[in-house]
């Protein structure tokens, strides 16, 4: 991905916030409990720098963000921000006014003030990225700042619209980022990189897969993924999760790896129980040596090992996915013998994906992975070698703005 996008650190730095309407979509889609209570605050700690930055800079600042999945135009307890108001309110060390029924504007800000737009997708339109909706929102700011990778795979009002109609639109510091990260693992990566890419299902990371083969010079498989790639090599997998149906495509990825002189390593031994049970005994095997009634729930031993020295040599990393059931401890030694090594590597590491993250949390290594990021399905998009709609309209802006 090689945008050019207009970060809002450089709209700061010119003066141009000083005095000024600020709109900024965060991510602050976060967890709330039975007494609807946030019960992991991760995504608003997050939001703090863009709301300080832009108070900083001496702006008038709203921000707004979805909440869980509403049904647009009917708000139902559990829908509102009001929870996110309150922790914004701790963090800033400010209050954080909560303002309903916003779209048309008819509330006040003065610079120094925060104000908390209602979930965004209360509003009819929101999703549709209703080119009325955008222009009212675009309306109520001079700048607008999209601070939500995990939204950024997304063509939205608050999310696409807006962009196209503020007066200027820029890339909030953790969007900015994160294209910055996926940049230097993708698009100008050290050499040689690798990727981990695992999980259940071949189709549902075949396009990733396939994109990933023609760039990295090494593909390593895991999970079900790896036990259809097993079959795809002519080895046995007894009554392990895979996709028959998917062999060749499976194999023609290896193929194209080869011909470019990389690789797909296939797995020489691995882990396999007769139940998929924590507490199921779990038996080393060679990989061709699975019986009829075993399932393959993690790569083995000497597999890990290679692989790790692999990854210990890497210069960049790019990993999505555990490489066994490593929420079970007797087959969670692969995963973590990987995962260790991407943290002792010298080379760039980029990790997505909810079990990523919370393998990287198992471990407690996320100080020593490279950049983590937290967009889901945003960052399968951009493994894919898709272009995202949030930053495809803030690269548009920023050329606009080069040519003006």
């Amino acid at each position: 991905m090689t945008l050019s996008i207009l970060s809002f650190a450089q709209v700061c730095a010119r003066g141009q916030a000083r005095g000024k309407r600020v709109f900024i979509r965060a991510d602050l889609n976060v967890p709330l409990d039975a007494q609807g209570q946030i019960s992991e605050d991760t995504r608003v700690r997050a939001s703090v720098p863009a709301l300080r930055m832009a108070l900083d800079a001496g702006a008038a600042v709203m921000v707004t963000s979805h909440l869980g999945r509403p049904v647009e135009g009917r708000q139902q307890p559990g829908d509102s921000l009001a929870p996110v108001a309150r922790r914004l309110s701790e963090l800033l060390g400010q209050p954080v006014r909560l303002v309903s029924d916003w779209v048309d504007g008819g509330f006040e800000l003065a610079p120094g003030e925060v104000a908390l737009l209602e979930n965004c997708r209360l509003n009819p339109g929101e999703k549709k990225n209703d080119p009325e909706l955008s222009r009212k929102m675009a309306a109520l700011c001079d700048i607008f700042v999209h601070d939500a990778f995990g939204t950024a795979h997304r063509a939205e009002a608050t999310t696409y619209g807006i962009a196209q109609y503020a007066p200027i639109a820029c890339a909030g510091p953790l969007l900015a980022a994160e294209v910055e990260a996926i940049h230097r693992a993708l698009a100008q990566p050290q050499r040689p990189l690798l990727a981990i890419v695992a999980g259940s299902k071949v189709s549902t990371k075949l396009t990733i897969l396939q994109s990933l083969a023609s760039r990295v010079d090494g593909l390593i498989v895991g999970g079900g993924i790896a036990n259809t790639f097993l079959l795809a090599a002519g080895l046995p997998i007894g009554k392990s999760l895979a996709e028959p149906d998917l062999v060749e495509q499976a194999r023609q990825v290896m193929q194209d790896m080869k011909a470019r002189g990389a690789e797909v390593p296939i797995p020489v031994d691995v882990v396999v129980a007769k139940e998929f049970r924590a507490d199921a005994p779990a038996t080393v095997k060679p990989a061709s040596e699975v019986a009829d009634d075993d399932l393959i729930l993690d790569i083995g031993p000497r597999t890990a090992q290679a692989l790790a020295e692999r990854l210990k040599a890497a210069g960049t990393i790019v990993w999505n996915g555990p490489l066994g059931v490593f929420e079970f401890d007797a087959f969670s030694h692969g995963t973590e013998v990987v995962a260790r090594a991407i943290a002792d590597s010298d080379g760039f590491s980029l990790a997505g994906g909810g079990d990523t993250l919370a393998a990287i949390a198992k471990y407690h290594i996320a100080q020593r992975i490279g950049y983590i990021s937290t967009g889901g399905g945003a960052f399968l998009e951009v493994l894919e070698g898709k272009t995202l709609p949030a930053l495809e309209i803030l690269h548009k802006r920023a050329l606009e703005a080069q040519a003006a």
